[in-house]
């Protein structure tokens, strides 16, 4: 494979479909400009067409001496359904049981009532096109089958124009703990119930419309939008009447997290505040050391309104704050007592 090592040491890697060969592309600003924003390396490709054949690829982080490498694509893909094996409808039978017994009464209501409405359930993996036909008449947005993890523009495009990528393929069943990218659980039970939840449906189209316009701005706008998702769309709890709850995707789809994020006395959990959580680095390695609550998904809408582009002039010269640090203006639900944290790892 061809590595390409940028500035601050990380070693870039993407898949290009056009070429069909791995090839050096910026993975942090991943724009299509005629140049990254490294001003080092050309991140220019041609437009790519759907990939319509049966049998779409499976791509993956790979294991190198210097730990897993992320690897991109960018090709939109039929979901194979009738190539499903008898053990990817048991992994995702395993998985699905294993959180409906543990989240009624710590994920949020909305989520819980939305599989419902979708008629999600564990005998089998669900099809993306019956999952669509009550998607679009809910809130307008599409189901798209991709091969692995997308690179940050055409994430941010899809997302702005109501297409949720989702990962055709699901964890192998030594995976089932954990797994280091998102696979066909967690991006389809995990992300997909909220939207057809209009508030934040139109959270996640702001985000990426948001995300659009910050492609060009370098990567520190962009380290701060990917913080936001993070911290929200990923690993969010809400304040209800029954108490805190789970939103985030990357919760409701972990055992583990879904038990450490309300129950365990080691995580911070914070108020939503904008400027706090774009300037927070966080884990990806463990579960979170700070979570942050928001009051009701309309405070999500009301952050993303405004033009984030005075909030980064903003923040551009403010240092980022540790995973697990508690500021004197932070609106404290609990102090963590850091049980088991890492020293070190923060991204």
């Amino acid at each position: 494979s061809v590595r390409s090592q940028a500035p601050d040491g990380t070693f870039l890697l993407r898949y290009l479909d056009w070429c069909n060969k791995i090839a050096p592309i910026c993975r942090i600003c991943a724009t299509k400009q005629g140049y990254c924003a490294y001003g080092w390396l050309d991140c220019r490709d041609p437009p790519l067409p759907r990939r319509t054949m049966s049998d779409p690829r499976r791509v993956e982080h790979q294991q190198t001496d210097r730990g897993y490498v992320p690897l991109y694509t960018t090709s939109v893909v039929e979901q194979p359904w009738a190539s499903y094996t008898a053990q990817d409808h048991q992994t995702w039978a395993a998985l699905y049981r294993r959180q409906r017994e543990i989240l009624p009464g710590r994920a949020c209501r909305e989520f819980l009532q939305n599989l419902g409405r979708f008629g999600i359930g564990e005998h089998q993996i669900p099809k993306f096109d019956e999952l669509n036909r009550v998607l679009r008449q809910a809130t307008g947005w599409t189901l798209v089958g991709v091969e692995g993890l997308l690179p940050e523009f055409e994430f941010f495009d899809h997302l702005a124009k109501r297409r949720f990528p989702v990962t055709w393929w699901i964890r192998r069943p030594e995976q089932i703990d954990y797994i280091a990218e998102p696979d066909l659980f967690h991006d389809l039970y995990g992300h997909v119930p909220l939207l057809l939840e209009p508030m934040f449906a139109d959270y996640m189209q702001a985000y990426g419309a948001g995300g659009v316009r910050a492609s060009g701005l370098g990567p520190e706008a962009l380290m701060n939008l990917t913080r936001l998702y993070w911290y929200t769309v990923e690993f969010g709890l809400i304040r209800t009447d029954e108490g805190l709850r789970i939103y985030g995707s990357g919760i409701v789809s972990s055992k583990g997290e879904s038990i450490h994020c309300l129950e365990s006395a080691a995580p911070n959990r914070i108020g939503f505040d904008l400027d706090r959580v774009m300037r927070t680095r966080y884990r990806i390695d463990s579960y979170q050391k700070t979570y942050f609550v928001i009051d009701g998904f309309r405070q999500l809408i009301d952050a993303t309104a405004p033009d984030f582009a005075p909030v980064y002039a903003r923040l551009k010269d403010q240092p980022a704050i540790a995973a697990g640090e508690i500021l004197a203006s932070d609106r404290v639900y609990q102090r963590g007592n850091g049980a088991g944290w890492a020293s070190d790892g923060d991204v």
